[in-house]
């Protein structure tokens, strides 16, 4: 599957959430998209609720299924909760903390930003969206990326303390991630434990 770039407001109805952000159209249309989709009453299995889970995880961070498939087998190999190890590991991709911090509105526009070298990582350049932040990394606005208007515009009036494992700079424009994030700051609407059943099959 490539990535997917269509109505993004059809796979928010798909799952009944706003994986994108705030959607309208989900507030008018909590059902999903389709000639029967108000009408759909069937039960879904066991595996079907825990690809969809998967499924969910993958829209949100925008990764592909080779890279998710490879972050649960880290996740796996480490120490602790796999399931909560695979939000952890998702949520410290460059692109991702780059969304956190505000820099992007989005974690597609955060995902360009990173690829097409406006980013930073410890004062070096890094291009790679799926690159892993590690703790005490400092991710910054290139010098010459600072005047971008994407940029000024997510930054303007973001609320930097709602992610307690991360600190964000404002004179400098770029942000440090503190510590790994405990699952319960998370915001994502994630059943991970789902996620390890299915690929534990």
């Amino acid at each position: 599957m490539a990535r997917y770039t269509g109505p993004k407001s059809k796979i928010a109805r798909k799952f009944g959430d706003p994986i994108f952000g705030a959607d309208k159209v989900l507030s008018k249309k909590n059902y999903p998209p389709g000639q029967h989709g108000n009408n759909r009453r069937r039960k879904t299995s066991e595996y079907g609720l825990q690809l969809r889970e998967k499924q969910k995880a993958k829209y949100t961070y925008g990764v592909l299924e080779k890279q998710f498939r490879h972050l649960f087998h880290r996740a796996q190999r480490a120490k602790g909760v796999t399931g909560e190890l695979l939000i952890q590991f998702l949520e410290t991709r460059l692109d991702n903390v780059v969304f956190r911090l505000g820099i992007a509105p989005t974690r597609s526009s955060a995902r360009q930003l990173v690829s097409h070298r406006h980013i930073t990582v410890d004062g070096s350049v890094v291009n790679i969206p799926s690159y892993s932040v590690k703790p005490g990394q400092v991710i910054g606005v290139r010098e010459r990326s600072k005047s971008l208007e994407v940029i000024s515009d997510a930054l303007a009036g973001f609320n930097h303390s709602k992610y307690p494992w991360m600190e964000w700079d404002q004179p400098s424009l770029s942000g440090k991630l503190l510590h790994m994030p405990e699952r319960a700051d998370i915001p994502e609407n994630i059943k991970e434990q789902l996620i390890v059943e299915l690929y534990s099959k």
